[in-house]
């Protein structure tokens, strides 16, 4: 079983993504991570190294593929990036068996997750005036857009609005436990009720 979590910049596929591998009891992976450690580089200087985004996603995809080889992602939850239904990615995820979900919030809601990297991709701390967070909230619903006809090529998409991580990650486990498995010629996992208990690239 793989399960393949993609959505915009900060929308919370890290943090959902990991939380859900724990509760299928299955690997996690961070593709942008992965990629670093193919690349010996930060994200940021490897697409400095490109033309165009599209370019860079062709090369980046061959961590994706370096990835699925290992027997340790047989089975696991692995984070894309926004444009993981695009480009060299899709060329890849299309020879591998596993559902596609598309994590879904509103654009004010993503706002409060932005996190910001340095060069080297470590974090950095940055408070945004009113005018900034104005800013940043119309790229992000320039990214949504951008973004929306690829994610029609998701199995599924979640509606985390107002959801903690928690609640965002049982959301998408009962996705997962629905027809779905069925129709992809997978096994179907049981759920289980759980008690309830947010970086741009």
């Amino acid at each position: 079983m793989r399960v393949f979590l993609t959505g915009v910049s900060c929308v919370g596929k890290t943090t959902t993504g990991r939380r859900l591998s724990e509760l299928l009891d299955l690997r996690f992976f961070d593709l942008d991570e992965e990629i670093e450690s193919f690349f010996g580089t930060s994200i940021e200087r490897l697409q400095s190294r490109f033309i165009t985004m599209h370019s860079f996603r062709g090369e980046a995809a061959k961590a994706l593929t370096r990835l699925l080889c290992w027997p340790a992602a047989r089975e696991c939850v692995i984070a894309l990036p926004p444009s993981g239904l695009m480009g060299g990615y899709l060329r890849v995820l299309k020879k591998s068996p596993g559902i596609r979900i598309v994590l879904r919030d509103l654009p004010e809601g993503i706002l409060e997750r932005l996190v910001f990297y340095d060069v080297y991709s470590r974090p950095i701390e940055k408070s945004l005036t009113a005018a900034e967070k104005r800013l940043y909230l119309r790229e992000i619903k320039k990214d949504i857009t951008y973004f929306r006809n690829s994610y029609k090529r998701a199995n599924l998409q979640v509606d985390i609005s107002g959801l903690d991580v928690d609640e965002a990650a049982q959301r998408a486990l009962r996705g997962l436990g629905g027809d779905l498995w069925q129709r992809s010629g997978l096994r179907a996992i049981r759920t289980t009720r759980l008690s309830r208990r947010p970086k741009p690239r």
